[in-house]
């Protein structure tokens, strides 16, 4: 990969996420789109390496205490969470004891600021899924069962089902740190164990406390079924708004009324966007129409329209909404960062979603040229300045960990999935 240039750090979070210079859309079409799978296949197992090395082997990740990041999103689980990717492509059982090392690391060290949540990708149950997982691969029953054990305790937490708590109070809604990030590790769990390892009677009366908190927090805004407040914002997007939230919704089975308030609330954002670009506010009532990312804009909602599509077969519209959120995407997504959050390499994966969900090769090729972009730049969009830190630029969700994966989906890319959103 290209050495590392610096990229002044001065700037503003949504100025770091500006579009890059249009002559780069052209350099798209023209360069590298057609890389093979083995181009990608090579890359991500030389960047998960450097991964690995930096934030476990060679960054510390054994001896820094109590203070250590364990998430998901941007601490060592994330590292984790890329070996276990890595052995699903490879095989390669070195990468599942390196998962397995880690898990064990973080079990161990449990910083209060992860135990506060029950989530997958802040929280506990991203320590407990990942571990349940990892251990059934290995071959490990009573491992297995120690996780899922701890996760069912989690699970039995009086907050989860309680509420409504209008969206801002108590527990929160949002996949980062809410209800639907717990119910996000809950299905990773039956995906991989069966649908009733975690009895859906634990979990519906969650998915039942989330519907009845939307409401609450959209009884003021009457043309919208449902809506949430993360920290008294109403977000729209992937990481703390409508967008994770309906995203796990539509794991589950819900009623006539609960479909029709969920798709409801997908028109309603479809007949807000932005008339001009196309895009979607970050949040209620948001003029600005800057951020095409998972985390807010048209990239996560994109991704939830594709499953919208899925689930509700039957209604054209939400299939055509997608594909009108990856258009915005592919004019407006090469961002000036890599990671699955707000860069390049989440921004890909709204091509894959529409990939696997309309069967058409332009979206694989859209795929490929995001992907073949960061092949060529990544190291150039990741410094030792890092607008998140240094100790970021390696992470899931903010730097190369995220690259790797996406590397390792473009293998195959008909059974790729969004790391922590898509299952």
């Amino acid at each position: 990969m290209s050495s590392v240039v610096r990229i002044p750090s001065k700037e503003s979070h949504e100025d770091c996420n500006e579009r890059l210079d249009q002559n780069h859309m052209a350099d798209l079409t023209a360069m590298n789109v057609s890389l093979p799978a083995e181009n990608f296949f090579q890359a991500a197992i030389s960047l998960k390496d450097q991964v690995v090395e930096a934030t476990w082997k060679g960054g510390g990740g054994r001896d820094s205490g109590q203070s250590l990041d364990t998430t998901v999103y941007k601490g060592l689980l994330g590292t984790a969470f890329t070996c276990l990717r890595s052995y699903e492509v490879t095989g390669n059982h070195h990468d599942l004891l390196l998962s397995a090392e880690i898990i064990d690391t973080c079990a161990l060290l449990r910083p209060t600021y992860t135990t506060r949540h029950p989530t997958f990708l802040c929280g506990r149950g991203g320590v407990y899924a990942l571990g349940a997982v990892v251990a059934n691969y290995r071959g490990d029953p009573q491992r297995r069962d120690y996780f899922v054990n701890l996760f069912l305790e989690v699970a039995q937490e009086r907050a989860l089902p309680s509420g409504p708590d209008e969206g801002g109070f108590g527990m929160p809604y949002e996949l980062l740190h809410g209800r639907a990030g717990f119910l996000w590790a809950a299905l990773f769990i039956n995906v991989h164990f069966g649908q009733e390892t975690l009895p859906m009677d634990l979990l519906m009366p969650v998915v039942e406390a989330v519907l009845a908190g939307g409401r609450a927090g959209a009884s003021d805004t009457t043309a919208c079924p449902l809506m949430f407040r993360w920290h008294g914002t109403r977000y729209w997007g992937a990481a703390h708004g409508l967008a994770g939230i309906l995203q796990v919704l539509l794991h589950f089975p819900l009623s006539s009324e609960d479909a029709e308030d969920v798709k409801g609330t997908l028109r309603y954002m479809m007949r807000n966007r932005s008339p001009h670009s196309g895009n979607y506010p970050s949040s209620e009532g948001n003029p600005r129409d800057k951020l095409v990312q998972w985390s807010h804009g048209a990239t996560g909602i994109a991704i939830t329209l594709c499953k919208a599509a899925q689930v509700f077969s039957s209604d054209r519209e939400f299939r055509d909404a997608a594909i009108e959120a990856g258009e915005v995407v592919w004019k407006s997504g090469l961002v000036r960062k890599v990671g699955l959050a707000d860069g390049v390499s989440g921004n890909a994966y709204a091509f894959l979603s529409l990939y696997r969900l309309t069967g058409e090769s332009i979206y694989e090729e859209r795929a490929k040229a995001f992907s073949s972009f960061l092949y060529h730049n990544a190291s150039k969009l990741v410094t030792a300045d890092h607008l998140y830190g240094a100790d970021h630029a390696y992470s899931l969700f903010e730097g190369l960990a995220g690259t790797a994966c996406l590397w390792f989906d473009m293998v195959s890319p008909e059974s790729s999935k969004f790391p922590g959103f898509e299952l």
